[in-house]
């Protein structure tokens, strides 16, 4: 248990000191969005952390393991880090540089928004003890049917994209945004690869799909 904390700790500091970093550095100065992001990014995420600690550790330990092993996946994970990396250097150059800023009441708006997906993010892991930060089917595993799962079948996935998509709204850039629009199709991949794996490995799974239309939005996709 005491390493996993520890790990976790390790964790959220290289975190807040990366994520700084890039927003702050590339900016030359703190700002009130980049700021604002860090405190809605950071503060749930300890909040979570801590609950699953003293509730569900196994959950935890799950969420902290992110090495993928299937091809397609980890071209999807470096990816994805590409473009965080890219969007946060672009937020901090956008201040830097005077290039357009989203107005505050945007930057506000995006933080409701961003909070209200991570509440959902919340309920999706009390929902399925199964979830895992890489593509893989556990022993005993069993299709989650219930809650956000019966209104589309990737709803942590569905949360992702709004929590995401609201990330470069709230730190104030245009340009930023447009990198992180990227981020649905990278989603779209990661779906269609994990339910190859689902449907092959994991009982039930087609019938849940059938009964289940939509992956990501409902009555669209």
């Amino acid at each position: 248990m005491m390493k996993m904390i520890f790990e976790a700790a390790i964790k959220l500091i290289l975190g807040i000191v990366l994520v700084g970093a890039m927003i702050f550095v590339s900016a030359g100065k703190m700002f009130f969005q980049g700021l604002l992001f860090m405190g809605v990014l950071f503060a749930p995420m300890i909040i979570v952390g801590t609950v699953m600690i003293f509730k569900d550790p196994e959950l935890l330990r799950k969420r902290l393991n992110a090495g993928e092993k299937r091809k397609t996946q980890s071209v999807v994970v470096k990816i994805s880090g590409l473009m965080f990396v890219l969007g946060f250097v672009l937020a901090g150059f956008n201040v830097r540089f005077s290039w357009y800023m989203l107005p505050w009441w945007a930057s506000v708006s995006g933080t409701v928004l961003f909070l209200l997906a991570y509440i959902l993010y919340a309920e999706v892991m009390r929902e399925n003890q199964y979830l895992s930060r890489t593509i893989q089917v556990q022993e005993g595993q069993k299709v989650v049917d219930t809650g956000l799962y019966r209104i589309v079948r990737h709803p942590m996935y569905s949360v992702t994209v709004i929590m995401f998509l609201m990330i470069p709204v709230i730190l104030g850039s245009v340009f930023a945004l447009l990198v992180f629009l990227v981020y649905p199709v990278i989603i779209a991949i990661r779906i269609k690869n994990e339910e190859q794996l689902l449907e092959e490995e994991l009982e039930g799974y087609k019938e849940y799909k059938n009964k289940v239309r939509y992956r990501l939005i409902p009555f669209i996709w």
